[in-house]
């Protein structure tokens, strides 16, 4: 399912947001806005946030829109982790690293990023 919800995984919250297959711009920035209000909603280093990045359409608009997006958020998370990288999103993934000094992690499918997330309780 596209979108952002919370999914419970081993006893903890997380924030899901699933870019997998989109291809529209602005759907991609209704999701990162749907889930910003509610990040920033939440107090201090509470959120466990997850990504599937699987096969999404990248340009340098929708890069421009994460790197807001995670800097943003920054002192709300405590932990983060992403799936389905491929090459060019692999490329932005790391970009995004150094531009925001966040420490998002990365996984081969949504359950090793969940067990990771729920590792870090």
């Amino acid at each position: 399912m596209t979108g952002h919800q919370l999914i419970d995984h081993k006893g903890i919250q997380i924030c899901y947001m699933d870019f997998s297959n989109l291809k529209s711009i602005q759907v991609i920035d209704e999701i990162i806005q749907n889930s910003k209000i509610y990040i920033q909603s939440q107090p201090t280093s509470s959120v466990y946030c997850l990504t599937n990045l699987e096969n999404i359409h990248f340009n340098s608009e929708v890069n421009k829109m994460f790197t807001e997006f995670v800097k943003g958020n920054k002192e709300h998370v405590k932990s983060s982790a992403i799936c389905g990288l491929n090459g060019l999103t692999r490329i932005m993934f790391n970009g995004l690293m150094k531009v925001t000094g966040r420490d998002l992690r990365s996984f081969n499918t949504e359950e090793d990023a969940k067990d990771f997330l729920a590792s870090q309780k």
